[in-house]
């Protein structure tokens, strides 16, 4: 399974994951063969990728941290909030609360799965998944610092929430393509104090959830805003939600960017620990990022090419691969796994990109 740009989709391929509206609507079941309608369609809906069966290493199977009925049921209830808030109905924190305890029961089910995929989201709603992302991101963080169920909760609420107040911000500024100007940058930076006053109304929901709206774009060096609060000053959660938030912005396809890769989107995590993140939270976050997601197509020292089938929690940069071709990019005929936490000589040199991936039809 391949995360492929739609401008070098092609007819006849196949998709590998299906790829859903903000209000639940499939807009391409897994397992269709797209044409070029199909591909026509995506660009209009402005999705900027697509995963795609594997045609030359095979297809393996991948399994996300949550199902993706929960996923698709969380982002269509993210959105309904947003836009009965919009038009000054109450929020449902009886619906917010039910969904955030069903995820963090399916994540303490699923403690084992890294996290891999990342979803396909239209540019439009970018922020409804981006916040049902975080929310995931965060409680996995919350679990590996040991977390109660109680704070896993508590936790998740202010993550689903956290972006809430972008809800007053206009939308042409939340969604311009190009560099914001000083003015539109000094409005989006309202945001997390509009947040904080729409939850603080709602009195069944903890001060401590809706601080993670109000704080979690301060930053551990007190650069941050809206209050400039610094290290410990800054609520733990909201520490954490502030890793969570910029992980899943990186990985996300935007307007004005592609996507950056799992390794890019670590390494810059890495580089803000310290400084604009808190390391405790950053070292908590990255222990459940799968650095090799299954399905990625990995050269190794020994100048083999394979296909990861399975990640290993204790060595994320070692998994288990499917060895396909040879250092001559010959094709064995008996294709077989190896487990790399085993085999400390053989590593992975690099993931491959599309081209080279495709480079191997010829």
């Amino acid at each position: 399974m391949n995360r492929i740009t739609v401008q070098n989709l092609k007819p006849g391929m196949v998709v590998a994951r299906a790829i859903f509206s903000s209000d639940g609507r499939i807009l391409l079941h897994s397992g269709i063969i797209l044409s070029n309608r199909y591909i026509k369609r995506l660009t209009e809906f402005e999705i900027n990728s697509v995963y795609i069966r594997d045609e030359i290493f095979g297809e393996v199977e991948c399994c996300d941290v949550v199902a993706d009925k929960t996923r698709i049921n969380a982002i269509k209830m993210v959105r309904e909030n947003f836009n009965q808030l919009e038009k000054n109905h109450s929020l449902n924190t009886r619906a917010v609360k039910g969904m955030v305890e069903n995820i963090v029961d399916e994540l303490l089910e699923n403690r084992n799965i890294l996290f891999s995929l990342s979803d396909i989201r239209a540019f439009d709603d970018y922020t409804y998944a981006h916040c049902v992302n975080v929310c995931i991101l965060s409680i996995m963080t919350g679990i590996t610092m040991g977390y109660n169920n109680s704070q896993l909760n508590e936790l998740g609420i202010g993550a689903l929430l956290h972006d809430i107040g972008k809800i007053r911000i206009n939308l042409e500024i939340l969604n311009k393509p190009g560099e914001l100007t000083r003015d539109e940058f000094r409005e989006i930076k309202k945001h997390p104090e509009f947040g904080f006053r729409i939850l603080r109304d709602y009195q069944d929901l903890s001060l401590l959830s809706t601080h993670i709206a109000y704080q979690h774009h301060e930053r551990w060096d007190g650069h941050g805003y809206p209050r400039n609060l610094a290290g410990e000053n800054i609520l733990e959660y909201a520490r954490i939600a502030a890793v969570a938030d910029v992980y899943d912005a990186l990985l996300a396809d935007r307007p004005y960017r592609p996507p950056y890769s799992i390794n890019q989107g670590l390494n810059i995590l890495k580089r803000m620990s310290g400084i604009y993140l808190d390391p405790t939270c950053v070292t908590a976050l990255i222990a459940n990022i799968a650095v090799y997601p299954i399905g990625t197509v990995v050269e190794l020292n020994t100048g083999d090419t394979g296909i990861v089938v399975d990640a290993n929690r204790d060595f994320p940069t070692r998994p288990v691969v499917k060895i396909v071709f040879n250092c001559r990019r010959q094709r064995y005929t008996r294709e077989h796994e190896i487990d790399l936490s085993k085999l400390e000589t053989i590593m992975i040199v690099k993931s491959l990109s599309e081209e080279e991936i495709d480079s191997f039809k010829e």
